[in-house]
Order: structure tokens, then sequence, then C-alpha cells
């Protein structure tokens, strides 16, 4: 009743009726948050109460109507004076006191009746008395500012009803809250169905509400769009149609989103803006909303038909943020992110907002039907969403102990299906085989051996071709002029990469089996023209060039001569000797002392090996290992050995242009596998040979093993005689370059338990000495002419692994209830139900015991007609379940492999039916006929019931109708269709 005169309310009861009722009211009612109480002025309710208790119906003392004057500032605002007092200024009556006061007495004429709520504040119930006085005004006119009041109990939906009722919004329009503080910062309300007193407001405050643009972006937010805003207001383009920006090894992310994009009911759910009020802002699981809210705003950007491409730093930031394993710019699994995405997507947007806790059943035997349906109603009382709705089936599972022989049957639900490609037990290598034979260049053969196998079979595939016993072979990989690995004959093969440069080295057997040999890596190295000042020392900077070799010398043959002329001989294809009639300049004594400090070039002297480097070389080749990265790959462009796409191994040494930095001594006397204290003593000593140092050396001399005659004349002698050679020889390290450790105090030079040796090249007598054209020659066996044939498998073969038996491994055993232990059980997994939308993850990259690598195999997945009814563990559907055939609508593409790649993705749109094909921020019209290929990776399906018509007809895709300015649609052409995707794409490593 709102009568506010006496005139017209109702007859009142006797005062002592009034009295009793109205401190009845007041003495038991409690407060109760939620609740309403009204404020009345406190003169007029103790006039009130005299009335009551000493008066009667003609007293003088009548208090007439209710009158609140005295509380208000001003009779046209009626905004309550600060400060007031309860008991003093006012007193608060419960809301059934005050409509019976009401109606017994009336209300002066234009004053609001003062209800206030009772908020429940931490630790206390009070009502409100001063309510939350906030400014609201909109993003696009922030000058116009109203002042309303809220009580801290009322939503956060209120205030936005408040805002469209002020200023005439929609209720239609998609709008979101900020909130401004006084110290200008904002801050987004998102959950708009929390208090005023959860979301911290307080008087004061502004409210500030933006509409979101036509082209999806808000007001607040639109530099995140690419293009300019010029652009965004005249481009018109099919919606849907748009390209997602790299923001630097993200392209797993944009193959991710585009298929999803092009998930039509997922996508609709969006555009509808139905996840407003599905937003689960408690979830403990879930990401408080922020997922969903990110997720949203790209797929309305991009379903606006306004952008060609969009930025999604703001997703991006998002993602990383609740998913630290995104953070940063590493590449990363396409379907991965698929799954955290759906994962959030669901707790984000879960309907259930409290999980009850429910205790699973096995089976015991009961039927398959009913065990299934618990399971789904199980299922869905925890999880509630349209991801659950579009993307979630069931399969069952079933375990068996070996032991008892417990079967235990459970049907769990599933978000998409991770089937196993059917993988080959051997693999094909191509190596290159070099001869002993001089004037045979290396022959490149395509073997193939036991993924498991070891580096002894592949030596015995090879041998079968080349009639070369195995047991003479030996296995490097080679990579900048370099062996960046010598492989044991017992090592495995999965350590080799297809991509790696494999040599393998026929090697020599001698005569006399009784006389030690020595395995000896040969580099060539060429000099520099001028002296590398910036080492900070004298010496010449070297570069390796052309391919290195693996020899066996007989220990007698490792003297200077010996192995020039081996070298000489064994180089005979490419390098030319010179004629007699070309006579060599002799050296002068001091050009070659110089050359001694500067380049380390051996001398008179001969390799010798102690009884332990004995053993340990003919022990066979060793692993070097090698730590640090090295410069870009530089082999020779011929074809001989450069492979595209060779990861660049670590080195411990800089690039291929390593500079010889070091001093050495004249000659090697010995090959120590651990330096002296001579040579230690010998790094520090200065480049400068001293007399004594020649003396100390010519001592040296005389102590090693007597060298030919020819060479017994003392070092300087020879140096004058000797006419100039092609080549020097000096000892290096596995990278190519000389130790630094080295002195030229006549010490012994230390070599590992593999020696290298290098062959350096002054510029002049490479160029006219050494044929580099000849040298990158190689052959082809007929094993390479035979085409390999690209494995092609059929997606029903994968699926049915999906359902075969297995056992369990060690790492991850189950507990039988019987046994009452862990036990290896054999498990089987079964489709029971499909969802609307499958999603299959075709397992591509594999990883075992063995082996590591990406299956290329080319899978053959129908784009129409996908049946599943020979795969449902149910033959016998009942009345209106769903039928079990669907269509493909996206894939995600992997190029690329273990290491590294790139990702792209194929999708339909729902609206016209068109194929387009996304590579990041470019999108191009696609084919039918180019969507399968070995690189798809993640197929999406969608159920024929549920597909719907398209909207608009296909557009043209012939080459005069992609040419349109305003559409960055270009066609591919015919004549790549063999290619597939590769014609509408740029590789990219990312």
């Amino acid at each position: 009743m709102t009568a506010n005169s006496r005139r017209g309310a109702a007859e009142p009861p006797g005062l002592e009726t009034q009295r009793r009722e109205i401190e009845s009211l007041l003495r038991e009612c409690e407060l109760r948050a939620g609740d309403s109480w009204y404020v009345v002025e406190r003169r007029w309710f103790e006039q009130w109460k005299e009335f009551v208790e000493t008066g009667d119906q003609n007293s003088s003392s009548f208090p007439g109507q209710i009158d609140n004057t005295e509380l208000f500032e001003d009779l046209d605002s009626f905004h309550l004076k600060e400060r007031l007092v309860e008991n003093e200024d006012f007193v608060l009556v419960p809301a059934e006191a005050w409509h019976k006061l009401l109606a017994w007495y009336g209300m002066v004429d234009g004053h609001p009746p003062l209800e206030r709520k009772v908020v429940d504040l931490p630790s206390t119930l009070k009502v409100e008395v001063y309510p939350v006085e906030i400014f609201l005004c909109l993003h696009s006119n922030m000058e116009n500012v109203t002042m309303a009041q809220f009580s801290r109990t009322d939503n956060i939906q209120a205030i936005q009803r408040a805002v469209c009722r002020v200023f005439s919004v929609p209720p239609s329009s998609e709008c979101r809250l900020w909130m401004k503080s006084s110290d200008s910062s904002c801050e987004r309300l998102r959950n708009v169905h929390v208090s005023v007193l959860d979301a911290c407001l307080s008087s004061g405050m502004t409210v500030i509400m933006e509409m979101r643009n036509a082209d999806g972006t808000w007001p607040s937010s639109r530099p995140q769009i690419m293009n300019s805003v010029e652009e965004q207001d005249s481009y018109r383009g099919q919606p849907g149609v748009c390209g997602l920006t790299n923001l630097g090894n993200t392209c797993f992310m944009n193959s991710a989103l585009q298929c999803l994009s092009n998930t039509p009911p997922l996508t609709e759910y969006f555009l509808r803006s139905s996840y407003l009020e599905e937003l689960n802002f408690t979830n403990p699981l879930g990401m408080k909303g922020e997922i969903a809210e990110a997720y949203a705003d790209i797929i309305k950007q991009m379903w606006s038909g306004r952008h060609y491409s969009v930025v999604p730093r703001v997703f991006k930031t998002k993602v990383g943020h609740f998913a630290s394993q995104f953070l940063g710019y590493q590449q990363h699994d396409s379907q991965e992110l698929l799954s955290f995405l759906l994962d959030g997507l669901h707790e984000d947007l879960n309907r259930v907002k409290n999980k009850e806790y429910i205790e699973l059943r096995d089976a015991d035997g009961r039927p398959d039907q009913e065990v299934a349906e618990e399971a789904w109603r199980n299922h869905r009382r925890r999880n509630d969403s349209v991801i659950v709705d579009t993307f979630h089936g069931l399969f069952k599972s079933t375990l068996v102990c070996p032991e008892c022989h417990k079967v235990s049957v459970t049907f769990d639900p599933f978000c998409y299906l991770s089937v196993p490609l059917p993988v080959s037990k051997e693999r094909v290598m191509e190596v290159f085989f070099v001869s002993l034979d001089p004037y045979a260049k290396p022959v490149q053969h395509r073997v193939v051996v036991l993924k498991a196998g070891k580096v002894s079979n592949l030596c015995s595939a090879l041998s079968e071709m080349t009639n070369i016993p195995a047991t003479q072979m030996v296995v490097a990989d080679v990579f900048n002029h370099r062996f960046y690995k010598i492989y044991h004959a017992d090592e495995s093969l999965s350590c080799i990469l297809d991509r790696d440069d494999i040599f393998v080295y026929e090697l020599s057997v001698l005569e006399e089996k009784q006389e030690d040999q020595v395995l000896l890596a040969l580099y060539l190295r060429e000099r520099s023209h001028y002296r590398d000042y910036g080492s900070g020392s004298s010496s010449y900077g070297t570069s390796l060039f052309g391919h290195p070799l693996l020899l066996n010398v007989p220990r007698s043959s490792c003297s200077r001569e010996a192995l020039y002329q081996l070298f000489l001989q064994r180089l005979a294809r490419y390098v030319r000797p010179p004629d007699p009639s070309e006579e060599l300049e002799e050296e002068d004594d001091d050009e070659e002392e110089l050359y001694k400090t500067q380049t380390n070039g051996i001398s008179d002297g001969r390799y010798h090996l102690d009884e332990e480097q004995e053993e340990a070389e003919t022990a066979g080749p060793s692993q070097t290992s090698c730590s640090s990265d090295t410069s870009a790959n530089g082999q020779p462009d011929d074809s001989a050995t450069t492979k595209p796409g060779h990861t660049q191994p670590s080195l411990h040494h800089g690039g291929a242009a390593a500079n010889d930095g070091a001093d050495t001594t004249d000659h090697i006397n010995s090959c120590d596998s651990t330096n002296t204290a001579d040579s230690e003593q010998a790094a520090e000593q200065p480049s400068e040979t001293t007399e004594k140092e020649k003396e100390e050396d010519k001592e040296e001399v005389a102590c090693s093993p007597s060298p030919p005659a020819n060479e017994q004349p003392a070092k300087r002698t020879a140096c004058r005689k000797r006419k100039k050679s092609l080549f020097s020889v000096q000892a290096v390290n596995s990278n190519g370059t000389t130790e630094r450790g080295t002195g030229e105090g006549g010490s012994a030079v230390s070599f590992s338990s593999q020696p290298y040796v290098a062959i350096d090249w002054d510029p002049d007598m490479k160029k006219r000495f050494y044929n580099e054209n000849e040298a990158e020659k190689y052959v082809k066996h007929a094993s390479m002419e035979v085409p390999q044939q690209q494995t092609t498998v059929q997606l029903q073969e994968c699926i049915e692994l999906f359902t075969t038996v297995e056992t369990l491994e060690e790492e991850n055993p189950w507990y039988c209830p019987v046994c009452k232990k862990h036990q290896l059980a054999t498990k089987k997994l079964d489709l029971w139900s499909l969802p609307e939308v499958l999603i299959i993850h075709l397992k591509r990259f594999s990883y075992t015991k063995f082996t590591r690598e990406k299956l290329d195999s080319i899978v053959d997945f129908p784009l129409r007609d996908l049946d599943f009814s020979g795969c449902l563990l149910r033959k016998t559907l009942s009345n209106g379940e769903p039928p079990s055939r669907y269509d493909l609508i996206a894939v995600s593409n992997h190029y690329g492999g273990l290491r590294d790649g790139h990702y792209t993705s194929y999708a339909c749109n729902k609206d016209n039916s068109q194929w387009y094909y996304f590579d990041d921020s470019k999108v191009t019209y696609a084919r039918e006929d180019q969507i399968m290929t070995n690189a798809a990776y993640v197929l999406f399906y969608h159920r024929q019931d549920k597909i719907r018509k398209p909207t608009l007809s296909a557009p043209n895709t012939s080459p005069a109708s992609t040419m349109q300015p305003a559409n960055d649609i270009t066609s591919c052409k015919d004549d790549n269709a063999e290619l597939g995707a590769a014609s509408c794409i740029t590789m990219e490593t990312d």
C-alpha cells in the first residue's frame, strides 16, 4: 500500500493492538541477508510510541503521516544526510512493520520509502543504510555521466541493466563492463553474477560499459587487429575466411584455432553469445572464464567478415598464463594445444557449479548397456558443457588379469581418438660408400635395415651390395667438412637420423697382421692469405673444405714423408701431382722457420704411439663427442653430400673456418694419450724459437726411431734442400683445429683415442693442383634408381589398431582387486558411442625404446561417408540413436620432422561449403583432391545428421575470380596438384 495521506490509509486497529504488533515484530525479527528493512525518522517514531502508549485516537500526540524530512539533505534529490546515527537520527523497522505503519498512517506526499537491504559483511550482518553510489557512463561517450545507487547485494548484471536503461542501449547488444577507481586504473567486471560487494565496488567509482564492434573487436582493444582502421571499415569478406598472424613459432596454435573455428556447432555457440550465460567463474579446475572469453573474441573477429587477418596476441598470452608449457615462442604440438584448449573451454563453460563426488563402479557382470548408461549419467553429473555436447563420446575399456583372469569393464568418456599408425620394423638409409680405390668416386647406396639394428647391420647390408667385408668398413657422420661422429659397430642405428650425411669408408687390411695400425682421420684445410691478427697470435687462419677421409695407416708409415706420399696416392683422383717440368721453389730457411711458428707443419718426425695408445686404436674407432654450436653448413654446393635440412650438430669449436691460433712443435715425435709436463710448460712458452729450444729439438730427434737415410741430415739443412710440398701435414683435434696447448719446445703432441690429421693447402697450390669439381663428384648405385614407394594406410586400419588388445607397460600396471597387487594386464578399447564432432589424432610421432621418428605414411581418409557402424561395439541402434556416418570438415597438417616443422590447416567453411587452406595469415582456396597428404595430423569429422545446408553458394574459384584486390584469396594452380598444399605455401621452419 502506497497511501501518502491518512485519508488513503486503512482504518487502524486500536492503539494497544498497534503497539503490541509493532513491538512484537521489532523484538522477534532477525537480520537475514537480502531482507528489506526501512529507515524511519526517530522523532516521528518516538511520537508514535508515545501516542499508542498514552493517548487515544483524538489525542494531541497523534504523529500524523510518516515524515522523514529531517533525514534528507534536500527535498529535490532526497539524498540522505551524511553520518546519520541509528537510534539518534533514525530507527530501522522490518518490512512487515513498515507496511503496517504505512497502511495505518500514510506518508508525506513525494517522499520515497527508504528501503535498505541486509548485507552479509565479513563476520556480521548489517542493514545497509548508505547504499553504494556509482557513476555510470558509456565507453563511446565518457563525458555523459549519471549517478545511481545500488545495494551491496545487487549483482553486476543489475548495474548492466541500469546502464542499458539509462542510456537506451538495446538489450540484445553484447556488452562488457569496466570498473574505474579513483586512480584511473580500469579492471574488467567479468562475472556479472557476483554482487557489488564481492566485486569490490564502492561509492565514487565509475562503471564504464562498452559494446562490441561490428567487426567482432572491442573498442578498448582495437589495436590488436593487423589491418588499418580504413581497411577494417572498407573490407568485406566471407566470414570465417580469415588468417591468423604468426607471432613467432605460433603456427601450431593457428592451425588448431582454424580447425576449431570451422567446427559449426562450437562456432555458432560463440557467435550467438550463448557462452555469456554459462561462464563458470568459480570452477577451481577452470581459468575463471578467461580462456572462453579470449576464444570468443578470436571467433567473433574471424567471423565478422571484416578482417584479412587477426593477431591472436591476447589469446596467446592467456594460454601461456594458464598453461606454462606454452609460454614463450617455442615450437609446440597442435594436438597438445587442442587438448588443453578443449579442456579449458569445457571447465570455463561447465554448467555444473558444484561437482559432487561419484564413486565409480565396476561392471561386475552387468549388461554393457546398463553400465554404459550409468557411466554417461555420472559423467554428465560432473561435466556438462558445450564441449561435452559436441566432442565427448564413450568407449569401453576391458582389462584382464593375466594371473587370476579377473575381467574389469569400465566405460570412459573421450574428447578425441588418438589412433596409432602401423609402424614398419625396417627403415631405408642413404649412405655414401668410399672405396679404397683412390680413383673410384664415392657411391651413394640405399640400403634397408632394421630400425632396432646396429651399425654392424648397416655394414652387413652394404657388404652385400659392394662385396666388401663388413669388418673392413667404418661408419661416420660427416658435417661441415669434419667428422661429427665416428660410430662403433655395436652402436644403435636409432642415433642416426635420416637427414645425417653418412659415409662408410673401406679400410685396408695389412698383410702382416702383427704390425700395428692406426685409424687416421684426415681433414683438408686451406690457409688464408693473411695472418689472423685478431686471434692474438701470428698464425695464419685455416678453413676446412672438401670431404674428410678415414684411413688405416701402418705404424711404420707414420713419418711425414710416408704420410705425404700416402695422402697423395689416396687423393690421386682430384689432386694432380706436379710435372717434372713444374719446378716448385725451394723453401728458404727463414721461411721454414716462420712457417714452423705459424702453421704447425709436421716435419721429419714420426707418429709414435705408446702401448696404451696402440691398444686404444686397434680396438676400433671411438665416438667423438662435440659440445657447442657450429656455423651454417659449409658443404659445397655440389650434390655429393649436401642434403637439405641437415640439423646443425654441436661442435666444440666455432664454424667451418677454424682459425689455427696455436704454436706447436716443428715435428711430432709421439702421440701420447696424456700431456707430458714438458707439453704443459711448452704451452706457456713464447712463439719465437730460441737456439736452446732448437738444440732440444735435435736431441729429441736423436732419441726417436731413426728416420730414413735421406732424412738423416739436420733439420735446418733439410729445410734448405727439400723441395716445396703441395701441402703440409699436421696433427689437429676432432674439430680440425690445432690444439692451443701444444708448444714448440720439442714436447710430445697429445691425441685423444682417435688421431686426427689435417693437410694444409696454400691457396695458390690448391688452385693449381686440387680439382674441386672432381672431388665433389659421386655416382649413384642402382638401388638409388628404384623409386621409394610412399606407404599408404587406410584410416580404418588405424582405428582397428586402436581397438587391438595390448599388454600394459611396466611403467603403467593395473591393480588387480582379486590378486591385491599390480599386474601387467591386457587391455582392449572398444568404441561405444560417438560425438557430434569426432576428432581423430593420427599418432605420427613414434617413440619406442629403439627409435624416435615421425611417420610420413599417407593415411587414406574419406572426405565423405566415413562409416563407423562396423567399429561400434553396439551394433544395433535403438530408435532415436544417431547414425554413425561422418563428413570431413577440417584437417591440421604438420610438415617437417621431429625437431622442427610447420603447421597449416584445411577447413570447410560452414556457410558456403568451400574448402580453404590456412597458412598463418595467408588463406587460399583449396580443392578436395589436395586435402589428403602425408602431412595430415588431426582430422575433424562432423556427423551427417547434424550437418546444416550451406546458406551461401560456393564461390567461383577460377583464377579470374580470385584477383579481387579486396580479397586475399588465390587459387592453387592445377599444374601443382600433385604437390598437394605445396603449391599454396611457402615452407618455413618455425
